[in-house]
């Protein structure tokens, strides 16, 4: 994929109607709707800043959470859940929708850039049409929740130039969405020249150069539960890594695929011969594949129980694998230590839980205190450094989550590929 695209910089916005693509997906109270974290907006303000600047008239649109967006597919998915279809009503579902406005983050944004966002009521209804023809230049509109419209996710074409029609330029800067081919991400990119914002040129920048020309050695740190949702990104770093670090919950397929007892631990077993055909790919191409030597389990998963320091050959019948143990953070952060460039995707152990959130904990100092460009993959790895206080110390961590992995598995982003090249 080319990970040269033309971004705002490269194009005459001034005077110009906008479309500005955010993530604006952001954590909100059940019970208030008040926002927890306003960091994906925060992350929009440079770009919008930088349109403002330049006299340009922002459309902004974001989608939040899972709408459902007609009232006969909230009746099938509230059926489904056991309830009586006759008893579901039009106004239950409204109020679903009412949950997942995007007013919050209006006024969030208002605050954050000292200027009203005026809120459109829809998408592409006549009260955004209105107040998009009526928006002047250093004006901020905001579109209502984009998976109000059915056609967003499945990239309605009518639904993309309905969006189009309201601009003249559209700028992608929700790096969260681009691996999704939708009518906001990619489908408006056939009607107006589009173009990255900086959140999105610098993603590209430093997760593509990483992995097009790495400063080396090349560390790969990858964890999380399944080996089947990182099969790809193995796969593609197999081909560039230097050493590749293997930890969470799918350590255990890769034991077990080696002869090891693995107890009550989370274990993919159609994915055991594809552990020992990477790990045979590995030796091929003379890229250390690193597993913990030991292991913490517990024999419950729970937040209170007792740590059981074991082998990770031999965990009892009755254990569950919940951490890396000593041995295995010695060895990963002697891994780090000397790195150019260390990719982590994935915590090595339930960090949710202080009694096994060690080896997280070990990775993330050795990380922090390393010379290497350090990259965080976003979803949980993100959040640990978050959580643990390391996130200033990190090269770059990503906005992205399934954006970046997709990204490391090598695979073209529709949100990316239909950006104007430099």
């Amino acid at each position: 994929m080319n990970y040269n695209k033309k971004t705002v910089k490269d194009i005459d916005v001034a005077g110009k109607k906008v479309l500005l693509r955010c993530d604006f997906n952001v954590p909100q109270d059940k019970a208030t709707g008040a926002i927890t974290d306003d960091k994906r907006i925060r992350a929009a303000l440079p770009t919008i800043q930088y349109l403002l600047d330049q006299n340009a008239a922002v459309i902004a649109c974001s989608h939040l959470g899972k709408p459902v967006a007609t009232f006969d597919s909230y009746v099938k998915k509230q059926a489904e859940k056991g309830k009586d279809p006759a008893s579901i009503t039009e106004e239950e579902w409204k109020k679903s929708l009412a949950k997942l406005s995007l007013a919050p983050v209006a006024k969030r944004l208002s605050e954050l850039l000292g200027r009203e966002v005026i809120m459109a009521a829809d998408v592409v209804g006549p009260d955004a049409q209105a107040k998009a023809a009526a928006l002047k230049p250093g004006q901020v509109l905001l579109l209502e929740n984009t998976r109000f419209e059915k056609g967003e996710t499945k990239n309605d074409p009518a639904l993309a130039k309905a969006m189009a029609d309201m601009a003249e330029v559209y700028v992608s800067d929700a790096f969260g969405a681009v691996h999704r081919a939708h009518a906001s991400t990619a489908g408006v990119a056939a009607y107006l020249p589009a173009v990255s914002g900086f959140l999105i040129q610098k993603e590209l920048e430093i997760i593509g150069g990483a992995l097009a020309n790495p400063k080396r050695p090349l560390v790969a740190i990858l964890g999380g539960s399944k080996v089947s949702s990182k099969i790809g990104v193995i796969n593609n770093l197999l081909e560039i890594a230097d050493t590749i670090i293997i930890g969470g919950g799918m350590t255990y397929t890769f034991l077990k695929a080696q002869g090891g007892s693995v107890g009550k631990s989370l274990l993919e077993a159609d994915w055991l011969d594809y552990c020992n055909d990477m790990m045979k790919k590995a030796k091929e191409k003379g890229v250390k594949l690193l597993l913990p030597e030991d292991t913490i389990c517990a024999k419950e998963f729970s937040a209170d129980a007792e740590p059981i320091l074991v082998d990770s050959m031999n965990i009892p019948d009755d254990c569950m694998g919940m951490d890396i143990g000593p041995k295995a953070i010695a060895a990963y952060a002697d891994a780090v230590k000397d790195a150019g460039t260390v990719i982590w995707n994935g915590p090595m152990g339930v960090f949710e839980f202080p009694a096994f959130a060690k080896g997280t904990q070990a990775v993330a100092e050795a990380l922090s205190n390393s010379n290497a460009i350090t990259i965080i993959g976003g979803g949980d790895s993100a959040a640990a450094v978050q959580q643990l206080g390391y996130a200033d110390k990190m090269t770059h961590i990503s906005t992205g989550g399934g954006a970046s992995l997709e990204f490391m598995e090598g695979k073209e982003l529709p949100g990316v590929a239909c950006l104007l090249d430099a």
